[in-house]
C-alpha cells in the first residue's frame, strides 16, 4: 500500500484493523492487536496493543508469537487486519473442527483466483501449548508459517460451502483492492 499502515486505512468509513477488531470480538473471549508503529492509533481502539516481541521482521509468526506469549486461554485465534470480510462463524468452525480432530491447530482453507483450494495459514486457531515450539521454531531462524505448521496436527477446515463468501478470505494490497473490496 505504498509504505501506510495498511491496518489504519479506511473500509467502509473505520480503519481496517478496527473493523477486523469488531468482527471477531463477537467470536473471541479477550482480543489484542499486534501491531509495530502507529501504536497510539491502536491503542485507540480500547485493547491491548503489542509490537513483535522478535527484534527482526519476522513475518506472521511473530505475531503468533507475541499472542502466544500473551494468551492466557487454551487458544489464541490469528486474524490479519487486512482480510475485513472473514468469516463470522470462523472461530466456531475451526473450534469445531480442532475438537473433533484432536488438532493443535486449526486453520481456514479457501478457494482462490485460480478456483483451488488454498490454506490460508494466518487464520488461524493455534493451542497456547505451542508456544514452546514456536520459540525453538523463531529462535532457529524459521520464518514460513506452513514450516512450522508442518510440524503439527492441524486440521484443514474449509471455507467454500454453499453460502460462504467467496470473497472471504481476499487480502487487499493496495488502496484500489480496497475500494473494490468496499462494492457488495
Amino acid at each position: 500500500m505504498g509504505g501506510v499502515d495498511k491496518g489504519l486505512q479506511n473500509f467502509n468509513g473505520m480503519p481496517l484493523a478496527l473493523h477486523t477488531l469488531l468482527r471477531l470480538q463477537p467470536q473471541v473471549g479477550d482480543v489484542m492487536i499486534n501491531a509495530n508503529r502507529n501504536l497510539g492509533a491502536y491503542e485507540a481502539f480500547g485493547v491491548p496493543v503489542w509490537p513483535d516481541v522478535l527484534a527482526d521482521y519476522a513475518g506472521p509468526l511473530a505475531g503468533f508469537l507475541t499472542g502466544l506469549e500473551r494468551c492466557e486461554t487454551q487458544w489464541l485465534m490469528t486474524v490479519p487486519c487486512d482480510t475485513p470480510l472473514f468469516p463470522p462463524d470462523l472461530v466456531e468452525r475451526l473450534l469445531r473442527a480442532a475438537q473433533e480432530q484432536d488438532a493443535e491447530i486449526a486453520m481456514a482453507a479457501a478457494r482462490e483466483e485460480d478456483r483451488e483450494l488454498h490454506a490460508q495459514p494466518v487464520f488461524s486457531l493455534l493451542r497456547v501449548e505451542l508456544l514452546e515450539s514456536l520459540v525453538r521454531f523463531t529462535h532457529g531462524g524459521g520464518r514460513k508459517v506452513d514450516a512450522w505448521t508442518a510440524q503439527h496436527k492441524t486440521a484443514i477446515v474449509r471455507f467454500d460451502a454453499p453460502g460462504d463468501d467467496p470473497r472471504a478470505f481476499f487480502n487487499v494490497n493496495t488502496l484500489a483492492e480496497l475500494h473494490q473490496l468496499e462494492r457488495p
